[in-house]
């Protein structure tokens, strides 16, 4: 049954307890976010152990025809099971990200700048600290070895089976069932009342029990009244909260129309009633999309599906994200189908389906153990060109360096895992400042959305080469302050451009985040300016242009959406050539480079040096002359654009570059390019 206003919390209180209160109430909102974004790299490592292969496509775009990639990706006519299964952990994954940005968004409205990195869930350089063998606790819900059913059950990352499931249903369970599951003389620490009994500000919070009724105490101490006739809500709202919309906004950037007709996704802030009504709202969604409950005010029973208005509009999922042949032929929706298909039902009813499809389901690693040697005719589909107009690595040259790193695990397991860490880094980076109040004189990165395909991308190729999981919980090193890092293969300004590859400290997925002058990476090309973007989705702040420090590194937002393509450039623009960009966040996306990335587009690039200054650091200079500007064209490989421009820098400065780029390394080989 439905959630009610709990008694406790309907008394008024002293006045003077409104601080503690309210140092409780945000506490519960970073536990939401925290809570939401546990369940990103959980669902997503599983999502990419489903064995499956998939073309690189775009509207208008053939680059890639008649290649593939290893990793499965939502089907609009899923026939088989690896199909259905992967379409159904796809919708929650992509709802887990809903869910992420609303609670963030109520928390900006209770005078919370939420927090995406560090503890209690990774550590200050993006290793995960929350999954493992030898843990037990849901962040802020429950430790499973207090329960019945799931005492033997470890909060670990793996492939999806019986285990993952049980974990899955764990952590989406009614709270009617997480009750009679928690052992009986345990029970007293779960499902507190509001407000918490003894509690202070510093101290832990309860464990919930249930996601329900951690947002059922949200909305209790929402609703504290006090002996002044105010509430909890009127004293803390944030009239200037930042609020940010990927899904309902429309009109802009190839996302246009809102996806949820029947409730929003960001606050309005111009009556606190008004406000305080949407949270509810928003809590309501959350609840009943994973569990199935509602917070209810006045009794209610438990729906069987999700409500009507909670669910995604069909027609918006298709016109938001189109499929594409690798021809660049329009297809019905992959997304949309893999959504809509799958959303009029609560998370936990999703997962108990997939425990009915494991006996048919082929994982990487059981289709590994079947195939344990890759051959170009398992990466080469329909229409492939012999002639190779774009000089692009063969579906054997691929084939040839899935095997060499798989030979390899001892060396690859670390470097995939960094690769995909540093990818899901380049998300959670950018959102701290994503929901932050920009500082006086510089602005608010967009959302990184490449990052998201990105580190799909890289975490279905780790599974591939691998066989099993990469290890999230291997941070990247610290970048050092007074160095100055590469973004590929042989592109070191510090060196003599025969580096094997991209130096780890600066693996990111995205524009956003990479961290620093001359670390940028591919594909998505971006004014020198600042300010580009290619993202499908729509903050309700104005973008502004990216800016620079003196001496480090500058903020700047980056996007893209997966299938889109970026706004036609304009002729007089200058571009940020890769492995040149002249601070962070004005490179482009995806370190390391793949070896397949072509610009789908021509133009101009302005080159840049660096020089180290004394107590000041690297700063960017502008080259000037005829040599000052490079030209890159239609369908031309990232990485030769990358060494052209690395070779006429170290050519100004009076070095001699090396004649030739080094040959595609293996990593290089095996990450497939953005679109």
């Amino acid at each position: 049954m439905g959630h009610m206003l709990s008694l406790s919390a309907a008394d008024k209180r002293p006045a003077a307890e409104w601080r503690t209160d309210a140092a409780a109430l945000r506490a519960i909102a970073q536990m939401a976010v925290n809570v939401e974004l546990f369940t990103i790299p959980l669902y997503m490592t599983s999502l990419y152990s489903i064995q499956g292969f998939h073309p690189i496509t775009g509207g208008g775009t053939n680059f890639y025809q008649g290649r593939l990639w290893a990793g499965a990706k939502t089907s609009a006519a899923p026939h088989s099971t690896n199909d259905k299964a992967f379409n159904i952990v796809f919708s929650v994954f992509i709802q887990e990200m809903l869910h992420l940005q609303m609670a963030a968004n109520m928390a900006t409205v209770v005078g919370v700048s939420p927090t995406f990195t560090g503890a209690p869930l990774q550590d200050d350089n993006g290793g995960w600290l929350c999954y493992g063998p030898d843990k037990s606790v849901i962040p802020g819900i429950i430790d499973l070895k207090d329960t019945d059913a799931h005492e033997d059950v470890a909060v670990n990352i793996g492939v999806l089976d019986e285990t993952a499931l049980r974990l899955f249903l764990a952590i989406e369970q009614p709270e009617a069932d997480a009750r009679a599951n928690i052992k009986e003389a345990k029970r007293k620490d779960y499902f507190p009342t509001v407000p918490f009994k003894k509690w202070k500000y510093g101290d832990p919070l309860p464990l919930f029990g249930t996601i329900g009724w951690m947002y059922q105490c949200y909305y209790d101490y929402l609703n504290l009244k006090y002996d002044d006739d105010t509430t909890l809500f009127s004293k803390v709202f944030n009239g200037k909260a930042v609020q940010n919309d990927l899904f309902n906004g429309s009109g802009s950037g190839g996302h246009p129309m809102r996806e949820f007709m029947g409730f929003e996704t960001t606050i309005a802030l111009t009556y606190p009633d008004i406000a305080f009504e949407q949270m509810v709202q928003m809590m309501d969604a959350i609840t009943d999309q994973g569990e199935g409950n509602t917070i209810n005010r006045g009794g209610g029973l438990l729906m069987k599906a999700v409500e009507p208005k909670y669910q995604p509009s069909d027609a918006a999922l298709k016109s938001d994200y189109p499929s594409y042949s690798d021809a660049g032929k329009l297809l019905p929706s992959a997304d949309a189908e893999a959504r809509y298909g799958n959303d009029g039902k609560d998370h936990y009813e999703r997962f108990g389906e997939l425990q009915d499809m494991l006996h048919d389901l082929v994982t990487w690693p059981q289709w590994l153990k079947r195939n344990p040697t890759w051959t170009a005719e398992m990466l080469t589909g329909e229409g492939l060109d012999p002639a190779n107009p774009y000089g692009l690595p063969t579906p054997a040259d691929v084939a040839g360096a899935l095997n060499a790193l798989a030979a390899d695990k001892t060396g690859s397991l670390p470097l995939l895992s960094q690769a995909v860490v540093g990818a899901i880094h380049g998300v959670t980076s950018v959102l701290d400042g994503y929901w932050a109040v920009p500082a006086p004189g510089k602005t608010a990165p967009l959302f990184p959305f490449p990052s998201m395909s990105g580190s799909g991308d890289r975490m279905s190729t780790a599974w591939a080469i691998l066989g099993e999981a990469p290890d999230l919980s291997m941070s990247l090193p610290p970048p050092a302050s007074d160095a100055l890092y590469h973004s590929c293969q042989g592109i070191d300004f510090s060196g003599d451009g025969t580096n094997s590859c991209a130096q780890v400290e600066v693996f990111h997925s995205c524009r956003g985040s990479n961290l620093c002058r001359a670390t940028g990476g591919c594909g998505f090309v971006q004014p020198t300016t600042g300010g580009g973007n290619c993202s499908s989705a729509v903050a309700t702040r104005a973008p502004a242009a990216a800016s620079c420090s003196a001496n480090g590194c500058g903020s700047g937002g980056g996007g893209g959406s997966p299938g889109g393509t970026c706004s036609p450039p304009v002729d007089s623009t200058l571009y940020s050539a890769p492995g040149d960009n002249k601070c962070g966040g004005f490179g482009g996306c995806a370190v390391p480079i793949s070896a397949s990335q072509v610009f789908p587009r021509a133009g101009t690039m302005q080159l840049f040096d660096f020089v180290d200054e004394p107590g000041v650091g690297w700063k960017s200079k502008a080259l000037i002359g005829p040599d000052a500007e490079l030209q890159f064209s239609y369908g031309e490989k990232v990485h030769t654009v990358a060494w052209r421009a690395f070779s006429a820098v170290m050519t100004a400065r009076g070095k001699t570059p090396p004649a030739n780029p080094p040959a595609d390394d293996n990593i290089r080989l095996a990450f497939p390019p953005s679109t």
